[in-house]
């Protein structure tokens, strides 16, 4: 489109919408005013402590494991009234795992324990950890949010949770999803709706949402997602934890309900979510497996004062989503000035192309036509189909159980990738000048800064007014590069802040280890 036309659009589009816009935000504001609650700050330093060195702690028995699981099982309790996050859980054979794990490494002599169980053996020895409930777990749900799949159990274990298993880590607890995994609210009708732990009138994000609201609470140090547009960032993001989306094809993604299809599937990583910065190198590590990790260089030692630092502080604007909030803004422009303290090169630039991550993203899900549409995986059959035109109806008199983003998901799916293929074709084409551009840019020396989201952790229900935010995310599950999530303190009226840190793939050692240093020098995750 001519630049000058697209601007007199952009600008005809900002004035009609704006009154509207501003007309919502003041009702939901209206809606919510008052009822504001934050779940209770963390007081056990059990709690407190980073995975890997709860890990030690049992391991030297400083610890035991069953105090250790108790200690979480006790804050999962409390505050998931509030919250709901934890949709199953099994209290009782985690502890008994945790029991029976105390009595071999009490009958160890120091050196035998230093042997079997061992930081290279088992780096997660006794530490409980969360689980997305699309994941497969033997013997637990896995309805990803469809009522039709009530009564769906896993047969077995995700690789993923095979390799944290084996690491020594204990799973004992699930966590709320959107419906089938394609929205950015964690809500469905299976669990219900999860609130944000920082102020429950507000959401968690998905479609790892209870994932992120649950180690933001403390009831959990560290767990499993997974990001096809954004689903761990935006979750991490909105509840001030850290995440990281890796390299295509170093973490498994088989054993999760919805997977992507063959064309998609590069668009799908499957990554850590925890909340502090020094799980997230020793959890890639296992989640990986030896094999796939030894294509990074996540050993490496990264100097933050070589580092060329790229920071892009908005879309260029995009017609379909919302401007970045002021305090984002502010935050990212005070990293900035960090990397230029510490030595770094910093450069901020403008990316027009990136005003396109929109169509950049549809582009290439629409192309990626060889799985089911998103109304067949609402079926929760292979063979099935949900006529989400009679749902829309159903939904006006409050008859359907699905939730109103999946039935226009459905609905879009079903017509509109047949419409929009010569555009979709285009935006691909433009996607792989734009990531060549990137490359050559970032190089193996760059990482390039990029708001999380355009807003703060919003209402309830806000999204379904500014459903394309995502586009934020989904640019990088298009270009295919890892991001690491970091949080950057609180906003004002104490919402978490953060910062995408995006480098080109298998670089994921210099956005991790930019996330070490954000997390000393701003705090890393809040306490209530």
């Amino acid at each position: 489109m001519n630049p000058y036309l697209r601007s007199t659009l952009y600008w005809i589009f900002t004035l009609i919408t704006f009154p509207f816009m501003t007309l919502v935000d003041a009702i939901f504001y209206l809606i919510y005013s008052g009822s504001k609650k934050k779940v209770s700050r963390v007081e056990d330093p059990i709690l407190l402590t980073p995975a890997n060195e709860i890990a030690q702690k049992i391991r030297n028995r400083e610890w035991k494991a069953e105090d250790v699981m108790s200690a979480f099982i006790i804050r999962a309790k409390e505050v998931n009234p509030l919250v709901n996050a934890v949709v199953g859980e099994r209290y009782d054979l985690a502890l008994r795992e945790a029991q029976n794990l105390d009595c071999t490494l009490d009958s160890m002599t120091p050196e035998q324990r230093n042997a079997e169980f061992s930081e290279e053996k088992k780096p997660f020895l006794g530490v409980p950890l969360s689980v997305k409930e699309a994941f497969y777990w033997k013997g637990m749900a896995n309805t990803s949010g469809l009522t039709a799949r009530r009564h769906i159990q896993a047969s077995e274990d995700a690789p993923v949770l095979i390799n944290l298993r084996n690491a020594g880590a204990i799973p004992f607890i699930q966590t709320n999803i959107s419906e089938v995994c394609m929205w950015f609210e964690s809500s469905n009708y299976v669990y219900g709706t999860t609130n944000n732990a920082y102020d429950v009138r507000r959401m968690v994000g998905g479609s790892s949402g209870g994932e992120g609201c649950i180690i933001s609470t403390g009831a959990s140090v560290f767990g499993v997602g997974s990001d096809i547009g954004g689903s761990i960032r935006m979750p991490c993001f909105f509840n001030g934890i850290f995440g990281h989306k890796p390299t295509g094809g170093i973490v498994e993604n088989r054993g999760q309900f919805p997977i992507a299809s063959e064309k998609a599937k590069d668009l799908l990583s499957t990554g850590p979510m925890c909340r502090y910065a020094s799980d997230l190198i020793p959890m890639l590590k296992v989640m990986a497996g030896p094999e796939k990790v030894a294509n990074l260089k996540l050993d490496v030692k990264v100097e933050i004062s070589k580092l060329r630092v790229i920071s892009v502080p908005d879309d260029s604007g995009s017609l379909m989503v919302s401007k970045v909030d002021k305090e984002l803004v502010d935050i990212q422009r005070k990293v900035m000035e960090f990397f230029k303290k510490e030595g770094a090169e910093v450069h901020e630039k403008r990316i027009r192309k990136f005003r396109y991550s929109l169509e950049f993203w549809t582009g290439r899900m629409n192309l990626a036509d060889d799985g089911p549409k998103f109304a067949n995986l609402m079926s929760g059959r292979e063979a099935g189909h949900v006529n989400c035109f009679v749902e829309l109806l159903k939904k006006f008199v409050c008859l359907s159980e699905h939730t109103l983003p999946a039935i226009a998901l459905g609905l879009f799916d079903d017509v509109l990738p047949k419409l929009t293929v010569k555009n979709d074709l285009k935006a691909v084409e433009v996607l792989k000048v734009l990531k060549q551009e990137l490359l050559a840019m970032m190089g193996d020396d760059g990482v390039l800064l990029y708001p999380s989201h355009p807003k703060l952790a919003p209402y309830h229900s806000h999204p379904i007014f500014t459903p394309f935010n995502f586009a934020y995310t989904g640019l990088f599950n298009a270009l295919g590069f890892p991001v690491t999530q970091c949080p950057l303190g609180l906003s004002k009226d104490g919402r978490p802040l953060g910062v995408q840190v995006v480098t080109t793939p298998f670089n994921d050692h210099l956005s991790l280890a930019v996330a070490r240093t954000l997390e000393k020098h701003f705090g890393g995750w809040a306490n209530f």
